[in-house]
């Protein structure tokens, strides 16, 4: 049986660790790596073996681990230049203060420094340290070198530290450097294009404590942005009410009711080159929603229902419009309902799947419809499908700008 194509199939990354507490962290990216299908091969520092046990990664990465420059397995003895020559990146988390300083100035005084100074790929570093060494002026140059010199500086965050202080230095958690080096490792065919997601259920009211809404995780609109923000896009993402936290480098704009959700589109359209509409928009409002709780009583209730103006309609009709990609989750009769929808809205590409199939999971299967006919993506993870349908989008643009 064929494995799935995941995020970071194939590629082979190389993850160094040094000393601090924040390793523990590196135990839970290699193992985020490893499912994803990455080769992992983790190299540690004689003090991020004080955190954590050589065996504990090996048996994580299911790969030997190096810390000593003169380990006879590698050949010639030269694990500096050999360990590092076949990975597409080198990811050290945690970058101490004191490697980020080695880096900085060329220092290579054991393994990981020198594989880091012999290398021909790619080099990110993910700093770890108290409040007070990250903000020293020294650390700061160093910093700034490492940019200079094309090294990608993975966070720090703030927050508590081990140490009982708060502030900037907290190492990145490991699902953030995971979609950091997602990131790093996708290639830029969106770079320069400007794209306007929306996600999530929008919320009728009924009274102050009731309303209609729909089963919409939002989690394949929030998977379409990510990607799209990996791919080298500026991405807006208006967003229905959801558990979701926003993807890095995303703006998140919340909405609640399709109305809000069409003023928010409405405002930010005309600087959009792509508008991909992923959001369940509920296609009906209660007119004249009540002020106060509606009390129960023993007759029924009757409800009026007015039509939500079309958001993908009207986008795609206007002057000027952005590339327009809709989606459809039917429950039956999925090819015949999504042409058909394809034609109403005039729109060049629309993503359909069935609703009970999708909502709610971190998987699903769409099939494309566009003027070429229908384009399958088979059941996969959502992130892993918005990076299908992005590179499909991309395939579809002009090329001149």
């Amino acid at each position: 049986m064929t494995e799935p194509t995941t995020e970071l199939s194939g590629k082979r990354i190389l993850l160094g660790l040094t000393g601090g507490i924040a390793a523990y962290k590196a135990a839970e990216l290699v193992r985020l790596f490893g499912r994803s299908g990455a080769d992992v091969q983790v190299v540690m520092t004689s003090a991020a073996c004080g955190f954590v046990t050589p065996a504990t990664m090996q048996a994580l990465s299911g790969k030997h681990v190096f810390t000593d420059m003169w380990d006879s397995r590698v050949p010639n003895n030269m694990g500096h230049i050999e360990l590092a020559r076949d990975r597409d990146l080198i990811v050290v988390a945690p970058a101490s203060a004191d490697f980020i300083a080695k880096l900085a100035n060329g220092l290579a005084d054991d393994l990981l420094s020198t594989l880091c100074l012999a290398r021909r790929g790619p080099l990110a570093v993910a700093p770890a340290m108290n409040v007070e060494m990250w903000s020293h002026p020294a650390t700061q140059r160093n910093v700034a070198q490492l940019r200079a010199d094309g090294v990608a500086v993975l966070g720090p965050a703030s927050g508590e530290q081990a140490c009982g202080d708060t502030g900037m230095g907290r190492m990145l958690e490991a699902s953030e450097l995971y979609a950091e080096v997602v990131s790093a490792l996708t290639p830029k065919f969106l770079e320069g294009r400007r794209v306007l997601v929306t996600a999530g259920p929008t919320y009728e009211p009924i009274d102050t404590v009731r309303g209609i809404t729909n089963q919409s995780s939002g989690k394949m609109g929030y998977a379409v942005a990510q990607a799209a923000a990996q791919a080298g896009a500026r991405v807006t993402l208006v967003s229905g009410r959801t558990a979701l936290p926003a993807p890095a480098s995303v703006e998140r704009v919340d909405v609640v009711t399709a109305r809000e959700m069409y003023d928010a589109v409405m405002a930010r359209v005309k600087h959009t080159d792509v508008f991909i509409a992923v959001a369940a928009v509920a296609d009906y409002h209660v007119v004249d929603a009540r002020g106060q709780k509606i009390k129960r009583s023993t007759g029924n209730l009757k409800l009026e229902l007015a039509p939500n103006t079309d958001i993908l309609g009207t986008v795609a009709a206007g002057k000027n419009a952005p590339f327009c990609v809709g989606f459809a989750a039917e429950t039956e009769n999925l090819r015949v309902y999504a042409q058909e929808k394809r034609r109403k809205k005039g729109i060049p590409l629309l993503a359909a799947n069935l609703a009970q199939e999708a909502f709610g999971r971190d998987d699903n299967a769409l099939t494309l419809f566009d003027d070429d006919g229908e384009h399958v993506l088979a059941r996969a993870p959502k992130t892993v499908l918005a990076r299908q349908l992005l590179s499909h989008i991309a395939s579809m643009l002009p090329k001149s700008r």
